[in-house]
């Protein structure tokens, strides 16, 4: 019993420093220097999905065209045919 009463007081001893760390000056420079790292990594994300986004539609209108003369060349070589 006095094992169990000694473990809590323990864990609440260590709870309570442990609190003060975590809200300590020096534990919010990291927290806030985490944040700014967060911040610039999301930056960069975006700044990537921006230009894969532009160069897909590039992509793609590009294969839109390709298709567009495929079907023209297909077209004038069945009228080709169709006039031999």
């Amino acid at each position: 019993m006095l094992k169990h009463i000694v473990l809590f007081a323990g864990g609440a001893l260590f709870g309570s420093a442990g609190i003060k760390l975590l809200s300590s000056r020096d534990a919010k420079k990291v927290y806030t220097h985490c944040t700014a790292a967060a911040l610039r990594i999301k930056d960069s994300v975006m700044d990537q999905a921006t230009t894969l986004q532009e160069n897909c539609g590039d992509i793609l209108e590009e294969a839109k065209a390709i298709n567009e003369e495929r079907a023209k060349r297909d077209a004038e070589a069945e009228v080709a045919d169709a006039e031999e």
